[in-house]
């Protein structure tokens, strides 16, 4: 029979993920996350989840944040702006988990050979490999690498010959070594009356405050990843806006009051 203790634990296990789930499917992704860390805490040896998504990533901060969970896990994607990730659970003797991602670089030649990421994810699963398995993939000009759990590392570098009609060679490379693709960005900078979202997205995007509102209303905008209904949101500096078919950008920086009373902030959208 379980003792207090372990009810407590479960209760409060369950109280968490309900709390934080926003869809049927979150209840799930939180309670395959939970068991990673107890498993880590079971066996003493990292426990790392599956790729997770920019949103997935916020609903597990989110529930270690509401379970008092502070410390001894790392998300990691391979490299720092990652944008799919592992969450990777750390006993104590653990400095960090490496282990756990496999990089390999898939070099293509000839004049007429060009890929997309597109192209290179549609091989991928072709092969039967299972998205959440596979982080980010970065595509440059006659190569793409990708980050993947290592347990695919034999069956990509055996049965990952071709992507489409382009034949690949495919090699196991460095960490240090991934081609990291230049991102682009429209630098912009503005004034607002208050940090709200709204605001922020108005300038970002290049519409009146009402449109953005209005996309806000109607669910189309994300904060940080996460859906935000409410234009009078608060944003701070380094918040990441998103629009559905717009794009994202960023709020890099927020500056002082000018002599009208309005609020200096420079955002990055993504091109």
């Amino acid at each position: 029979m379980p003792s207090c203790t372990t009810h407590r634990i479960c209760m409060d296990k369950t109280e968490i993920i309900a709390k934080i789930a926003q869809e049927p499917e979150d209840r799930l992704l939180l309670a395959k996350v939970w068991d990673k860390y107890s498993q880590m805490e079971r066996k003493n040896i990292p426990c790392a989840t599956i790729f997770l998504s920019p949103r997935e990533q916020q609903l597990a901060q989110a529930m270690l944040n509401a379970a008092g969970i502070r410390s001894g896990y790392i998300f990691d994607g391979g490299y720092e702006e990652a944008e799919r990730k592992l969450l990777v659970f750390l006993p104590d003797w653990a400095e960090d988990g490496g282990e756990e991602l496999v990089f390999l670089r898939a070099a293509f030649h000839g004049a007429d050979s060009t890929l997309t990421h597109r192209d290179i994810l549609g091989s991928l699963m072709g092969l039967g490999a299972a998205r959440e398995r596979v982080g980010d993939i970065l595509v440059s000009g006659h190569s793409a690498d990708i980050v993947a759990s290592p347990p695919l590392r034999e069956f990509f570098l055996r049965e990952w010959l071709q992507a489409g009609r382009v034949k690949l060679t495919v090699t196991e490379i460095t960490r240090e070594e991934l081609r990291l693709p230049q991102v682009q960005v429209k630098v912009i900078r503005d004034t607002v009356s208050s940090l709200r979202l709204d605001a922020a997205v108005s300038s970002a995007f290049s519409m009146s405050r009402g449109k953005a509102a209005e996309l806000i209303a109607a669910g189309r905008v994300h904060l940080d990843h996460m859906p935000c209904v409410k234009a009078d949101k608060p944003v701070s500096e380094g918040a990441v806006l998103t629009v559905r078919g717009l794009g994202r950008a960023k709020l890099t920086a927020v500056g002082g009051l000018t002599k009208k009373g309005r609020i200096g902030i420079t955002v990055e959208r993504y091109l």
